[in-house]
């Protein structure tokens, strides 16, 4: 529901209460929030949809390093993480909703694979907003994005993330209506 209004209200809070609240939305990336709230937050910014907005603006328009961290700080899909049970409880949900935790041996054994293949292509892990995938569509996208030039890559990773981050403020909306 993009149209509900985050709690707290981002455009109420100063910079800490701000990064203290919203500071995971980009997995280990607080900067992304901290940069949003030094462009300013108005009340547009208090709904789900405004802030992803505002938060989107700052990564697209990082430099690619900067990109590059974020999209680095991500886990790998179905990886040795999600099994050990070290990733963040929003990557946590995120991956089970996917059915990413019941998958068959042959299916980690494609991820594992995949993963790799992936990793020494691009030098960062897959990402991708799985909310409304299932690990079949999870193993197609990879094998399509596979074929992508870096650069495709970065800039597909960089809007998935972007997804993602919607679809965090979205859920914390929704959790607390």
């Amino acid at each position: 529901m993009s149209d509900s209004t985050l709690s707290p209200p981002p455009s109420q809070l100063d910079q800490a209460a701000f990064v203290a609240a919203y500071g995971e939305i980009y997995e280990h990336s607080p900067w992304v929030a901290e940069l949003a709230w030094e462009q300013g937050l108005g009340p547009a910014h208090d709904s789900p949809a405004g802030l992803a907005e505002a938060m989107s603006a700052v990564l697209t328009g990082a430099p690619a390093e900067r990109q590059l961290d974020v999209i680095r700080a991500h886990p790998d899909l179905a990886g040795k993480a999600a099994i050990a049970g070290e990733l963040t409880d929003d990557s946590t949900r995120e991956q089970a909703g996917a059915g990413l935790d019941q998958c068959l041996p042959e299916e980690m054994a494609r991820f594992e694979r995949l993963n790799a293949a992936y990793k020494a292509k691009f030098g960062f892990p897959f990402v991708m907003a799985v909310k409304g995938s299932d690990r079949y569509a999870i193993l197609d996208a990879f094998e399509t994005r596979l074929e992508n030039t870096p650069a495709e890559e970065r800039r597909t990773a960089v809007a998935q993330i972007n997804r993602i981050a919607r679809f965090r403020l979205e859920a914390r909306a929704n959790t607390r209506q």
